[in-house]
């Protein structure tokens, strides 16, 4: 089978086309001609301490602020999941009640777990037509919050996964009448702001922490990322604290680096990298908008690097579509959703990769409009309800830890179908995106289970459960 490194090699050496993070896509080396084990060392003279900066990385962090407009910026080499837990820990303390979109990401529901948090879940909107979850509503988010006065700290995730913008500056006027922080992880959206044709990042939004993914869509190495905070009303010394128990005590050298070179892009050569790749891309999306069955699909606030296509027309599931491209065409799409594809484009792709992922969608389009080639329709997707918060997941681990040390069992293991009324123990999600369907402590309903089966049947893997098909929950319902 060959070392993973071997494996990586063939693969770079390969015509597979990449429409997936990282940003760079393997071109765009910012590193210099240095092999990484050349510049890969630890916390020696002269090279500062990411824990303690006081010296080049300070300034890096620094320098890195004033690109995004950020008051207060630190690098992650732990990804944005670091930074989500540090802030989402550094804002509240335990038992406190946060506000939060239904659509982001496992991350946060990690944080909500291990600071003992209660929930209150926003939903986004969803299309029907394109099956795929919208832009969360400012007029809801101050409902929730005249509803719930006990809120402490809000958490959206603009942009999402597929590019859907929310209205940050009015939902950051909201959230801070009430005097609270919020939290937008914009994980998704590093390059924002550097060129007019995307939308500006959340820190010129009125946002208190802004997370940003670089490595996602810009040329960076994975793993690496930025925490911003802005304002007063964020407790910087205890969110700072957090990072430092959550990043790793040996941040490599190599990753920050590779921020840095990144930022330094931005600062220096941010026309040079984006004129082109805007250019590159109006013209891929003019091309495609002249599919027939096959759709390039989007919202009035949208990130145009993400390129979304639905197969609604087509009979075709987005998994379907996802693996013509990869066996026919040699291009991998970042991910498959149950009616669309997600190509996600950088700075870092070439006109010839546009030009085949083009050619490859106009001549699956023409097919598809072909009698009798196999094409089958398939039921859309059901469409999930409010969740029912029966327990907040931090009490259900302490009420699973309870029953293990009594020695007793009160769970089971039910199907799906069997499962619907009783209180789940499990997390159920797709990843990517990595958005649960189903949350610890929430009863299931007819609609989750549904929808699990429905994404089972199509082939996609449901992650965080132990059993396929099956799904813990406790026993007495």
């Amino acid at each position: 089978m060959g070392s993973l490194y071997d494996r990586l090699a063939e693969y770079g050496r390969s015509d597979y086309y990449g429409f997936h993070m990282p940003g760079h896509k393997r071109r765009l080396n910012m590193l210099g001609s240095e092999p990484a084990y050349a510049i890969d060392i630890t916390e020696i003279e002269g090279f500062d301490d990411l824990h303690h900066a006081d010296g080049i990385l300070k300034s890096a962090q620094e320098r890195a602020a004033k690109v995004y407009h950020g008051e207060e910026t630190h690098f992650l080499v732990n990804g944005s999941s670091v930074g989500i837990l540090s802030a989402v820990a550094g804002v509240t303390k335990r038992g406190d009640t946060v506000l939060v979109a239904r659509n982001c990401h496992k991350s946060v529901y990690h944080a909500i777990e291990i600071n003992g948090l209660n929930p209150v879940y926003l939903a986004p909107g969803f299309h029907a037509s394109m099956q795929m979850n919208t832009k969360v509503s400012p007029e809801e988010v101050r409902e929730a919050l005249r509803a719930n006065p006990k809120i402490r700290a809000v958490v959206i995730v603009s942009p999402t996964y597929e590019g859907v913008v929310s209205d940050v500056e009015e939902i950051a006027k909201a959230v801070h009448e009430k005097g609270i922080p919020i939290i937008v992880d914009e994980a998704h959206g590093a390059h924002f702001g550097f060129h007019p044709y995307f939308p500006e990042n959340s820190n010129r939004k009125g946002a208190d922490i802004v997370i940003h993914s670089l490595h996602k869509t810009l040329p960076s190495l994975t793993q690496t990322a930025l925490l911003h905070m802005n304002g007063n009303l964020v407790r910087r010394e205890k969110v700072r604290r957090f990072l430092h128990m959550l990043q790793s005590s040996s941040p490599s050298y190599v990753l920050m680096a590779s921020i840095d070179s990144c930022v330094d892009l931005l600062e220096n050569r941010r026309e040079e990298l984006f004129v082109p790749y805007v250019k590159k891309l109006q013209r891929l999306r003019d091309e495609l908008s002249g599919l027939e069955r096959l759709r390039l699909i989007g919202t009035d606030r949208y990130d145009p690097s993400k390129v979304v296509i639905s197969t609604g027309d087509t009979g075709l599931t987005g998994k379907q579509l996802y693996g013509i491209l990869l066996k026919d065409y040699h291009l991998q799409m970042e991910m498959a959703a149950g009616k669309y594809v997600l190509a996600m484009t950088s700075v870092g792709d070439t006109q010839e990769g546009f030009r085949r992922l083009s050619h490859a969608l106009k001549e699956i389009d023409a097919e598809s409009r072909r009698e009798g080639v196999g094409f089958q329709k398939k039921g859309n997707i059901p469409c999930l309800p409010a969740p029912d918060v029966v327990y907040n997941s931090s009490e259900i681990q302490e009420m699973l830890e309870h029953f293990r040390e009594a020695g007793v069992k009160h769970t089971e293991a039910r199907l799906w179908r069997d499962s619907v009324g009783f209180v789940s123990v499990e997390y159920a999600y797709l990843y990517p995106p990595g958005i649960p369907l189903i949350v610890a402590g929430e009863r299931v309903s007819q609609e989750a289970a549904d929808v699990l089966q429905w994404y089972y049947e199509m082939g996609f893997s449901i992650e965080g459960l132990k059993r396929d098909s099956y799904i813990e929950v406790l026993a007495h319902g």
